[in-house]
């Protein structure tokens, strides 16, 4: 926030379940010391407007100096779709929720810190819809990318991404790279991180390919470190061929990219007990030194996944050193 403060919103689950259905309202806390310490209760930002929640938040500082606010309105199994509001009073009132897809119905799928504005202005943001009227649920979610020009005002879809393969694709994000192009990075299966490209600001995309970026069936997440253009890669590093981790979300693993994503170096993990599940990671840079990062933390044991959620906060010199 412009007086300095860092406001964090999330999923507050409010049931006696913290699964992908069960109900939930957006709050949010404050840090007024660079995220060290927060407030100590919730503020609610977003009643639950939805037939089941309200879930899956991103924050971002439109080039306008508006924050706009994007979660999904979960109504039902069938009627899942991104919402944006506008907040011209540094977050403390929001504006009527637009919807970003108007064009289709169904169950899609937005992550949390996953929207775009591009140096051009234009907003971008990749879903994947798993159900719909007259379709059955797939869990190969069919991807698209979304983008206004008009500051989320209305949105275009894109072409779907094309994906011939039996690999299964979930909650793509977006990295805007040094030659303009996008870079789609998806959630698959196949132990591998999947990747699509597109050469024309979101409006069509390459076939699906493997990347360099072992995974378990989990989203990662990249942004580029402001004031460089290297990228911070955040996920959980195994392939599943370690049989005491395979299908878990353990370790959360940091890695840094000088080439776009060509290679990683600066691997290290941040957390990595065997029975945590560590997961939907936002990323925000407080100021040239220090890095912070929200995910949920839970316990697969004690089956608190997504009800369990981790702030943690380290600096880049940490972050380039040398993995122990």
């Amino acid at each position: 926030l412009k007086d300095g403060r860092i406001l964090f919103v999330y999923s507050h689950y409010y049931g006696s379940s913290g699964g992908d259905h069960a109900p939930a309202y957006l709050a949010g806390r404050y840090s007024g010391d660079g995220g060290k310490t927060w407030s100590g209760s919730d503020e609610i930002v977003l009643p639950n407007e939805g037939g089941m929640n309200v879930m899956s938040v991103s924050l971002l500082r439109l080039q306008n100096g508006d924050i706009a606010l994007f979660y999904l309105r979960k109504n039902s199994t069938v009627d899942c779709i991104p919402m944006m509001r506008i907040s011209k009073d540094e977050a403390k009132s929001w504006s009527e929720a637009i919807p970003c897809i108007t064009d289709k119905e169904g169950y899609f799928v937005l992550n949390n810190d996953r929207v775009l504005q591009l140096e051009d202005g234009r907003l971008v943001l990749a879903v994947a819809m798993h159900e719909g009227p007259g379709m059955e649920r797939q869990s190969q979610g069919d991807l698209y990318c979304y983008y206004s020009d008009d500051s989320g005002q209305t949105w275009t879809s894109s072409e779907k991404v094309p994906n011939t393969t039996d690999i299964i694709t979930q909650e793509p994000g977006l990295i805007e790279m040094g030659d303009g192009r996008l870079m789609m990075f998806i959630r698959a299966s196949g132990g591998y991180q999947q990747l699509s490209y597109s050469s024309d600001r979101g409006k069509t995309w390459s076939h699906i390919e493997q990347s360099n970026i072992p995974s378990p069936v989990s989203p990662a997440t990249i942004e580029r470190i402001p004031g460089t253009k290297e990228w911070l890669l955040v996920w959980n590093n195994h392939d599943g061929s370690v049989a005491e981790i395979k299908g878990k979300r353990t370790p959360l693993t940091v890695a840094v990219s000088r080439d776009e994503g060509k290679t990683w170096d600066y691997i290290k993990n941040i957390q990595d007990d065997p029975d945590g599940w560590y997961c939907y990671i936002a990323i925000h840079f407080i100021d040239n030194q220090n890095i912070l990062l929200g995910n949920c933390a839970g316990s697969r044991s004690k089956g608190t996944g997504l009800a369990v959620t981790d702030i943690t906060r380290f600096n880049r010199s940490w972050l380039y050193s040398k993995a122990e």
